[in-house]
């Protein structure tokens, strides 16, 4: 069997080299322990450090060692597409992993006897997230929590950590949309599936590239790239208050017919502040949706390659 691991980069000068070594020993396992043949595809994702010269170097150091560069920063999910797109048609199967190796590469390993006993798709799922800071962890499972609500299909603690055979890449790749959330997408396959459980490491050098801002867009995309649940929420936010508008209509009457005055303009400054925030978020949200679909039809490349080593 003939794999690929694909490595997205985005300013991993630090960690790259010691990511390399890992990822041969790794290679030389995979070869002895299952027979499968192993090449590492290195997608530099724009980088504005010196990965690209790194990558260079490996891949003139060693023969399982190729590289794409992309010519400006396109994302993570769009530099996974372009590692798809590279190795769909020359190998088996591939393995997404980042290239920080907090994900315990030697999962891939489990993967690989899963993906020889017939599964088309393993997922890596973390056991659990004590390493995390206590933020970090709050975030994370709120985002789960949120995305279940979405799609009670997502896999809770699994990111981009998968194996995919080579008909499951292909299936993927048929989907023709540009604003992606693959571990949403993915899902939505259909061939057999796996599981492998593993303890994810604390980073060994650099900085992470999610800070607040980023795992707030990518939430936000996640939900609205894939799902149309927000827009049902506000259906049903909307039938909800117009409920309660017509059960205050019911007591106004009550009350006028009784002679009685209803007094205080703080209930209604209230009503109206609340009413007016609720038409705000769902015209907000609406306009996400526009967007996206603005996005879609205009059918942009998802990327560019500026350079390609070894494929």
């Amino acid at each position: 069997m003939k794999l690929c691991i694909i490595v997205p980069c985005y300013n991993e000068e630090e960690v790259l080299l010691w990511t390399v070594d890992r990822l041969r020993l790794l290679a030389s396992r995979l070869l002895k322990e299952t027979d499968t043949h192993a090449t590492l595809l290195l997608v530099d994702d724009g980088s504005r450090d010196n990965t690209w010269e790194l990558i260079e170097q490996c891949c003139g150091k060693f023969d399982n060692v190729a590289g794409v560069k992309l010519s400006h920063n396109k994302g993570h999910q769009n530099a996974l597409w372009a590692g798809l797109e590279q190795c769909v048609e020359h190998f088996d199967a591939s393995v997404s992993i980042d290239a920080d190796l907090q994900d315990d590469e030697n999962a891939i390993l489990d993967m690989a006897r899963q993906a020889q006993g017939g599964a088309d798709i393993v997922y890596g799922v973390r056991k659990k997230r004590d390493t995390d800071t206590l933020f970090k962890r709050f975030s994370a499972q709120s985002f789960y929590r949120l995305m279940r609500l979405a799609d009670p299909e997502i896999i809770y603690n699994h990111a981009d950590f998968r194996w995919m055979s080579q008909r499951a890449m292909r299936a993927l790749l048929a989907y023709p949309e540009r604003n992606l959330f693959l571990r949403g997408v993915v899902r939505q396959l259909g061939f057999r599936e796996g599981y492998v459980f593993y303890d994810r490491k604390p980073r060994t050098a650099g900085e992470s590239k999610y800070p607040l801002k980023k795992m707030l867009q990518f939430s936000i995309d996640g939900i609205t790239s894939f799902s149309v649940a927000p827009l049902r929420w506000i259906t049903y936010i909307g039938l909800a208050m117009t409920l309660v508008s017509i059960a205050m209509i019911v007591f106004a009457l009550v009350e006028h017919s009784q002679g009685k005055t209803i007094e205080g303009w703080t209930s209604m400054l209230v009503s109206l502040w609340f009413i007016g925030g609720v038409i705000t978020t769902g015209v907000g949200i609406t306009g996400v949706y526009i967007g996206k679909i603005y996005t879609e039809v205009k059918r942009r490349p998802r990327y560019f390659v500026e350079e390609k080593r070894n494929i």
